[in-house]
Parts: C-alpha cells; structure tokens; sequence
C-alpha cells in the first residue's frame, strides 16, 4: 500500500517540450500570486495615502507606524507562514492531503499565539518611540494608529497560512477573487472611516484590520464549502498540536530568512538619518524602496510558483520534474529583468534601480526555489552573511567615510543583494534532485507508519 502512493520516479530530462510545458505552468501559477501580493500591498498604501490628505502629522505617525508594524509583526508572521510553502508543497505532492490540512491548522495557531507578544509590544510602540528619543507628538499619534493594527496582526495570522494552503494546491482563483474583493471593498471602507466617521486616522488603521480580516473570511469560507478543497478539508482536531515541532523546525529559519532582508533595508532608511539633509536623503531612499518593494510582487510571484512546484515535484518523487520547474522558473525570472530593464531605460530611472531590480528579480526566484526544497535555513544563513556582514557594513563605509552619503547607502544595500543573489545561485545549482527526491521519500515512509 505504501508503494501504490508513492509516484514512480520521473527519469526524464529537460527536454525542450518539457520546458515549454513546465513554463506554461509556472506562468500560470505566478500571474494571479502577482496580483495577489500586490493587492495585500495596496492596502497599506492606500490607508496611508488617504491618511496623508489630513496633514502632514497624521501622514508621518501613519507611516512610522505601519513601518513599525511590518519590522515587527507583518515580516515575521510572513516568514513563518512560508514554512508552509515546503510542508504543505510536499505534502501535497505526496498525495498526503490529510497532512496538508492539518500543517495549514498547526501553523494558523502557532501564529495565532506569535501575535500575542507582539499585541504587548504594539500597545507600548507610543513609549517606546519617546523612550528611543522620537517626537512626542509623532510617536503618540503612531502609538495610537499601531494599537489599532493589532486586529490586522490576527487576521493576517490566519489568512497567511490559507494563501499557502490554496498556493501549494495551485488553486489560484479563490486566492485572486478573495484578494481583489477584499482590495475593492477596503477603498470605499477607507474614505469612510477617514473622511466620514470622524476618526481620521484611526480609521486608516481600522480599515487595514477589517480588510485583512474580509481576506482571512473569504479564503475560510471557500475552504470549508467550496469542492475543489474536499480533499485536503479536514475536521480540526488535537492532531494539529502534534505537528508544532515540525511547523517550528521550518517556520523560524524561515521567519529568519525573510526578516533578515527585510530589516536589511529598514535599516537603510534609518542610516539615511544620520546623513546630512536627513529629510532628502530619507525621502529619496523611501521612494526608491515603495518602488523596488512594488515591482518586487512579480518576481515573488514567480518565486511563489517556482516554491510551488519543487516542493510539488520533489513530494511526489520526481526530481527531475522539480529540476525543470527550477529552468522554467528562472526563464521567466531573466524574462522579467529584460522588460523592466526596457521599460526603466525608456522612463529614464535611475541606473542603481535598475540594478536593484534585477538582483531582486533573481534572488526572489532562487529564494522560493529554497523554500521549496525546505532548505529555509541555509537561506538564513545567506541573508546573514550577504547583508550583515557584507551589504551593511559596505553601505556605512560608502555613506559615512568615503561621503558619498544615499547614493553610497544604496550602492551597498545592492553589493549586498549581489552577494546574496550569487550565494542562493551556488547553492542551487549544487542540489542533487534525486538525493531530495529520496529524502521526502523517507518522510513519506515515516509519515504512513
């Protein structure tokens, strides 16, 4: 019985056709995550965007704050929701679907109880703020406008884990529905809460939480009663609890691989402090980075799908098919790089974006091909040595010693992203497919005993 679920091994090589075909799907899944994560994005912009029309108090508090809660809550919980790209991918192509539903119910309450520290650390963000020697005024206000994220922290906590859950299946459309209805609903919601109610604001925090709460809703409710899920629907019940060493195994080297690129970037905004004309230099770097973190939505969608199908592939036993997904996936990711290189070339941005975007484009790509393999903590390790121990400390000696202030922060922030880019590259092209194969084999074994 154990050998009847487990599927024969693929021994076919990349074959022109085969990539073609392999293409074509990860094209299929990476379009809609695209849209996907860039309406989630939306949602903060356009909260923060309509909180700006009320001055520029409210528009700087909103700011730090929702800056604050991405470092502190956003990122982690992101991070740790990828453990999932792996389990629930390898599940999934295993044909263990039982297993599938019970990792995505054990990582929705392990984030769960993540958000109650955090919730502490957000009600005292106002005193913290005056505590490091920010604006009073400011930092109340931001106080204020996080205290009331902290709602969104528990739906993003539930929805995260759904996305991957729907992700891993290739099960796109209630993703895409869920996600732009939840996007047409926050606009409206937004100028209503902002402008009508009277809680200025607040409103724009308020408006973030239900969105993201509409989003966790929406995904739930296709779950349990749409039939596409049927296979991987199952009751909850005290089985989840057995799968949390596991789900942590993943899920913090994970979070560590996310959050420490993250951060890298956050801190590049607060170096830019220091610089003279702080306010140019940080609002320069501030538009650079809303930049590069849009664009970054497409190759997050193709790392997305290329997560997808390895984890898929490598389940299932086929190491060469994951090895073609990997060609696919990285095709269509130096596809990606040659239009925008086009379209920035034509629009005249600057030359160090352009770059940015093209390591970007690359590292995403081979950072969900890791994910899939569920090699998250050798990603840590890259991110740690190419932006701690290279990017940063590059970027200080340019800005501060050798005076060539932003432009030298980015300059290093992007020798960073380089090293990280050619790191993931190396370790990618040393994984032997069958090797992996065989160990997901292992763990099918131990998961039907």
């Amino acid at each position: 019985m154990e050998e009847s679920l487990i599927p024969k091994l693929d021994n076919r090589w990349l074959t022109w056709a085969a990539f073609v075909e392999e293409t074509k799907m990860v094209g299929y899944l990476a379009g809609p995550m695209v849209v996907v994560t860039l309406s989630q994005y939306l949602l903060q912009v356009t909260s923060t965007m309509m909180v700006g029309h009320l001055g520029v108090l409210p528009l700087a508090s909103s700011a730090i704050a929702i800056a604050l809660a991405t470092v502190t809550g956003f990122s982690v919980l992101l991070g740790m929701a990828c453990a999932l790209e792996t389990l629930c991918g390898q599940a999934y192509g295993a044909q263990q679907y039982r297993k599938l539903g019970i990792h995505t119910y054990t990582a929705i309450f392990c984030l769960i109880l993540v958000c109650i520290p955090l919730s502490v650390l957000w009600l005292n963000m106002g005193r913290l703020l005056v505590f490091i020697g920010q604006d009073p005024l400011i930092s109340h206000d931001a106080g204020n406008f996080i205290s009331w994220l902290i709602p969104a922290l528990f739906g993003y906590a539930t929805f995260q884990p759904l996305i991957r859950y729907f992700q891993t299946q290739s099960l796109i459309t209630p993703m895409l529905k869920c996600s732009c209805a939840s996007l047409i609903v926050h606009i409206p919601l937004c100028w209503v809460l902002v402008f009508k109610s009277g809680l200025e604001s607040i409103g724009g925090a308020l408006a973030i939480s239900i969105s993201n709460w509409l989003n966790a809703i929406f995904l739930s409710l296709y779950m349990w009663y749409s039939p596409t899920c049927t296979k991987t629907r199952v009751p909850i019940t005290m089985e989840l609890f057995q799968e949390f060493r596991e789900f942590f195994h993943f899920a913090i080297p994970s979070a560590v691989m996310v959050c420490l690129e993250w951060w890298s970037f956050e801190l590049l905004i607060m170096l830019s402090g220091f610089l003279p004309n702080p306010k140019l230099e940080t609002s320069v770097l501030s538009v650079c980075l809303n930049t590069i973190t849009t664009l970054y939505a497409i190759p997050h969608g193709i790392g997305a799908a290329a997560s997808t199908r390895v984890s898929n592939e490598l389940g299932a036993w086929k190491p060469q098919a994951a090895h073609v997904a990997v060609y696919a996936a990285m095709a269509l990711a130096v596809l990606e790089t040659l239009i925008k290189e086009v379209v920035d070339y034509v629009t005249t941005m600057a030359p160090l974006v352009c770059v940015s975007v093209i390591l970007d484009s690359l590292q995403g790509v081979l950072s969900g091909i890791a994910r899939g393999c569920g090699w998250q903590h050798i990603g840590a390790y890259v991110n740690l040595a190419a932006f701690y121990l290279v990017g940063i400390p590059v970027a200080a000696t340019l800005a501060f010693w050798l005076h060539l202030r932003g432009i030298g922060l980015w300059i290093g922030i992007q020798v960073g992203a380089f090293t990280q880019t050619i790191l993931l590259a190396i370790v990618t092209s040393c994984i032997n497919w069958e090797k992996q194969a065989s160990k997901e084999r292992e763990k099918l074994f131990q998961g039907l005993q």
